[in-house]
């Protein structure tokens, strides 16, 4: 796939959106000559308007029951121009209406409507370009971090063979690379977008978008070849991640290092205390400890977590960082603890 070259529907659910208007219209239709034949049989006959309704139905159906009133030559002249004008139209629009509501296009439609409510209502969301090997397995740990996402892959396979274990997830099945399929996963309410297409020029494409779109959104953009990582970081991405060059560091750290790496494996997978990890922004603190000393802010509501790390202001890290340390503007503190424990701290300083 290369940018600006795909012909595929830039939104799955836009190239529905005209069936509601059609439904609408054949509804109309059916109304209009029910309407039309009602009313005529009234004016010319003097018919009730059970009679002329009655007379209307048995006439465009062409059930062939006797009138419910000797005709005058006037209602003879009406009855043949509305059967003419009116059977082909009402017989079509009722087989279209039926088709739509047995075919499955009604629920087909209102999914895709429960989809769109979804995707309008999401704020500091993540959304995912590409749902091939790496794209999934980033569904699945934000999935399991509890963290609101939206997938956007042209690719139907990718999409419905993951929605066979997550029918909730959100998703646009359309290209990328274009703008306006960007606006529609709300990518100016976007915290976080990740860049998991196989070719790095399209990777290149949406990152340079996505920048112009929101300027404050991060990006994290995968690569294929180490020439992409440079381009990639000039267009707008604050990672870029090899997944070979990690796969090749992972299995060789797990020969020197394997009770480490698995000790790590063990707190970021699936299987273990997720979402163990976490970071604390100066912004976050309650207004009593900020400016505090790290040992102040650690002995604040003290939920069991331990303090792995600070970023400072210039984005450095501080492993171990001494007690004493003050944490200012800026500053983030990285804390370690079980889902339980991160939780109670995430709660205590969210409430705030």
């Amino acid at each position: 796939m290369s940018a600006g070259k795909l012909n595929c529907p830039i939104f799955i659910l836009s190239t529905n959106m005209k069936r509601p208007y059609f439904l609408f219209v054949w509804v109309l239709a059916i109304f209009f000559i029910m309407a039309l034949g009602t009313i005529g049989f009234m004016l010319i006959e003097s018919y009730s308007f059970l009679d002329a309704l009655y007379m209307t139905v048995i006439t465009i159906a062409s059930i062939g029951y006797l009138e419910v009133k000797p005709l005058s030559d006037a209602g003879r002249i009406f009855n043949i121009v509305f059967i003419i004008t009116s059977f082909s139209t009402f017989t079509y629009a009722l087989t279209r209406l039926t088709s739509f509501l047995v075919s499955g296009e009604m629920q087909y439609y209102l999914k895709n409507r429960k989809i769109m409510s979804a995707l309008d209502k999401l704020n500091e969301h993540v959304i995912i370009c590409g749902f091939g090997r790496n794209g999934q397995q980033a569904g699945k740990t934000l999935r399991s971090h509890r963290e609101d996402f939206v997938v956007i892959d042209h690719r139907e396979e990718n999409i419905d063979g993951f929605l066979l274990h997550d029918p909730n997830l959100l998703y646009i099945k359309g290209d990328a690379t274009d703008e306006t399929t960007l606006l529609r996963a709300g990518i100016h309410r976007a915290k976080s977008l990740i860049c998991a297409l196989p070719t790095d020029a399209d990777n290149v494409f949406i990152v340079l978008t996505a920048r112009e779109l929101n300027p404050n959104i991060r990006i994290i953009s995968r690569a294929t070849s180490a020439n992409a990582v440079p381009k990639l970081r000039k267009a707008g991405a604050e990672h870029v991640i090899l997944p070979d060059r990690i796969g090749g560091n992972h299995m060789a750290t797990l020969v020197s290092k394997p009770d480490v790496v698995e000790f790590i494996d063990y707190l970021s997978g699936e299987e273990g205390e997720s979402i163990n990890i976490e970071s604390v922004g100066y912004e976050k603190l309650p207004p009593e400890i900020r400016g505090k000393s790290l040992k102040v802010i650690m002995d604040w509501k003290k939920t069991g977590v331990t303090c792995i790390g600070v970023k400072d202001a210039y984005g450095r890290f501080i492993i171990n960082p001494p007690n004493e340390i003050l944490i200012e503007q800026g500053m983030k503190v990285i804390v370690l603890g079980n889902k339980a424990q991160i939780s109670s701290m995430k709660h205590n300083v969210d409430d705030i």
